[in-house]
């Protein structure tokens, strides 16, 4: 094998806040390989030091991928890009572009170079709690946690997106080229997690489907009225964002014997708009909360189930989330948020 190819991680969608943490945490690790990135954006100034190559580009550029593929030995792939959740209903037909043939593009691009690296490329994909599709409300309230191969019926592009990409990512894994009369392993080593809401505490929300929780935290942070866009009965999974990053390197980490899926669902805590609610008020008693439902998103989020169950990560990779409700918010998501409008005070 050619020497002449700096052995890298590829993060692509790396100027989130996932990307920015994926970035801090595997630049601490003494076997670190480089580290190449590339978003839509140039990464934020700050990240430049923390990185091989910053590339401004798209994933749906197949000439570009082809290029990355040539230049560089790639172990493993982050594919954190995406069109989200809100944006993809208004545009479902790029939403299905970048998200399905994208995430072909970095898979075709992990079958070239586990070809020439001769052994596997892990390829790390965050799907969604999106994936999940409950009839009605009664369903919703009555079942237990639901496993991942429950309810899988998404009423969202973003979840359709998602689960087809699931399904491609188990498919390249396990029974690509195993038709054929070689059966030999593709060499992709696929491997998903199911996230909840994401919660974060410096990454102001920008009106995806569960940023009601982070918001009626920031807004009670600035003194500011806040009209919830679910009912307060309205329940759902979530977990500190924190606890996100690490669990995708956690997995990333974990033996490929120990695995027995595919794709994960991962969870840390369920409470209902009124219990945001509630702990909101307690960290901020002049806190204004309102409920004015939107329907559309409303029935997103009524379609999601209340929560997950994640016992087959804790089970095979020993996931643990570190942020249950209480340490969420009173040790991450209200001391950060609060911090960060005093600073602006002063």
């Amino acid at each position: 094998m050619s020497m002449s190819r700096q052995r890298v991680v590829l993060i692509t969608g790396a100027n989130g806040e996932v990307g920015h943490g994926l970035i801090h945490t595997l630049r601490q690790r003494p076997d670190c390989p480089g580290i190449v990135v590339l978003d839509l954006r140039s990464l934020d100034p700050e990240m430049m030091p923390y990185v091989d190559s910053s590339i401004v580009g798209d994933i749906l550029n197949e000439e570009l991928l082809d290029n990355l593929s040539s230049e560089y030995e790639i172990e493993a792939i982050y594919h954190l890009a995406a069109l989200l959740s809100t944006h993809s209903e208004f545009r479902p037909e790029v939403a299905h572009r970048v998200n399905v043939r994208g995430t072909l593009n970095l898979l075709t691009m992990a079958l070239e170079q586990a070809q020439f690296r001769g052994e596997p490329v892990k390829f790390i994909f965050p799907s969604s709690v999106a994936v999940f599709g409950m009839p009605d409300l009664s369903v919703k309230a009555s079942v237990a946690p639901v496993k991942e191969d429950e309810h899988l019926n998404p009423i969202t592009m973003y979840g359709v997106n998602k689960l087809y990409c699931e399904h491609l990512g188990r498919y390249y894994t396990h029974h690509y080229r195993q038709l054929a009369a070689n059966r030999t392993p593709s060499g992709v080593d696929f491997r998903g997690v199911r996230f909840p809401g994401l919660i974060s505490a410096t990454t102001v929300p920008s009106g995806g489907t569960s940023d009601y929780a982070p918001e009626m935290i920031h807004a009670a942070a600035k003194y500011e009225p806040y009209a919830c866009f679910v009912r307060p009965d309205t329940t759902m999974p979530f977990m500190a964002m924190p606890d996100g990053i690490r669990a995708l390197i956690e997995l990333a980490r974990a033996p490929r014997e120990a695995l027995t899926r595919s794709v994960y669902n991962l969870t840390s805590f369920s409470l209902s708009a009124e219990q945001v609610a509630a702990r909101v008020k307690t960290a901020f008693p002049g806190a204004e909360i309102t409920y004015e439902p939107s329907a559309g998103r409303q029935n997103i989020v009524d379609s999601w189930p209340a929560d997950m169950d994640d016992s087959a990560a804790r089970a095979d990779w020993g996931w643990q989330p570190e942020y249950d409700a209480d340490k969420a918010f009173n040790e991450y998501l209200v001391p950060t948020i609060r911090a960060k409008y005093r600073r602006r005070e002063a």
